[in-house]
């Protein structure tokens, strides 16, 4: 597989990334088997880059990546760890706590579950409305000297709160949800990141599952689904994203693909447009959606598919907030940029 560098300052990693949340919670119940040897058959396709968070199921997910890489030599695998976010006993978000003190605490808990020294890209998942971004970046620079961490990296913050973090340390990367039916990042916040040399990781790249092709109205109805509860899954707004997944579909079989991996190409295809990097997660959780989200890298958009595309998913042409307002309100990405 391809490589690709992390920024001015970052990792080189793979040219996709496994994102493993769904292995452990949100999207129904996922077999721990099958996803073992899907982490597995991600490494041996080249895939390098290895994403999760310490709140993913309550450290599940962190021991979970640890037990398929148990006998991947270290060097092999870049790990990257999002920390933060506060949940309650009965799986409840109940807010961030970015304070050095508590992120050095989240982080000696991270580095027992994965089972390693160090820990390759860390970032706070979401800002901490508490904490200037000066004081969470200085505390996580001094794990840095420390040798726990290699690189920091930032989660779902807006231009503003990018220049004030790399003010502090070098950052790698901003992971960000970025799709077809969501490219709020191209207000500002790619061109902040290509200017400070700093790469981006996308997550969402089929909007969880919304527009690979395999989501109907009658998905994930039959165990409990994150997904059902947030607005784009949603009644009406369900019908009119349905209905663009449709014109992806169509559009996917004149190149000879698959909508997910005309989906998942295209968010690839972006990097060279705006002239960086950026590496696609995909969230796959069975071997057989890994094969087809692999498939991306074979995909090549001619100037004539990227039009077609650009035509049928203009900028906000989905339906429904990618989150339930409450979730919005707490997004620093989603603010505009003052500077």
């Amino acid at each position: 597989m391809e490589q690709r560098k992390l920024g001015s300052t970052g990792p080189t990693v793979s040219a996709l990334g496994l994102g493993c949340m769904g292995m452990s919670e949100v999207y129904g119940p996922a077999d721990r088997g099958e996803s073992i040897a899907t982490i597995h058959a991600a490494l041996d396709a080249g895939i390098t880059l290895v994403d999760t968070g310490d709140f993913y199921a309550m450290g599940h997910n962190e021991m979970l990546v640890r037990e398929a890489l148990k006998d991947v030599p270290r060097e092999k695998v870049q790990i990257s760890v999002k920390f933060g976010a506060l949940r309650g006993p009965a799986g409840e978000f109940t807010g961030m706590d970015t304070r050095p003190a508590a992120t050095r605490n989240f982080l000696a808990y991270s580095l027992q579950r994965l089972g390693t020294d160090y820990i390759d890209i860390y970032r706070p998942a979401r800002l901490d409305p508490n904490i200037p971004i000066e004081e969470t970046i200085g505390g996580i620079a001094d794990l840095v000297k420390a040798g726990y961490i290699k690189h920091i990296g930032l989660s779902e913050v807006g231009s503003d709160t990018i220049r004030r973090a790399h003010a502090v340390h070098p950052i790698a990367d901003l992971q960000i949800e970025y799709s077809l039916i969501q490219r709020g990042i191209e207000r500002d916040i790619l061109t902040t990141c290509r200017e400070l040399g700093i790469g981006i990781t996308a997550y969402g790249v089929l909007a969880r599952g919304l527009i690979s092709g395999h989501w109907s109205k009658d998905s994930g109805k039959t165990g409990k689904d994150y997904r059902l509860m947030t607005p784009r899954f949603q009644g009406s707004n369900l019908d009119v994203n349905l209905a663009l997944v449709e014109q992806l579909r169509a559009i996917a079989a004149e190149i000879g693909a698959t909508p997910a991996q005309v989906a998942i190409a295209w968010v690839a295809a972006q990097g060279q447009e705006h002239g960086q990097e950026i590496v696609p997660l995909v969230g796959a959780r069975t071997r057989n959606r890994l094969s087809e989200a692999l498939g991306a890298a074979k995909v090549t958009l001619t100037p004539a598919h990227l039009a077609l595309l650009a035509k049928a998913f203009p900028p906000d042409v989905a339906a429904g907030t990618r989150y339930a307002a409450e979730q919005m309100a707490h997004l620093d990405s989603e603010k505009p940029a003052t500077a």
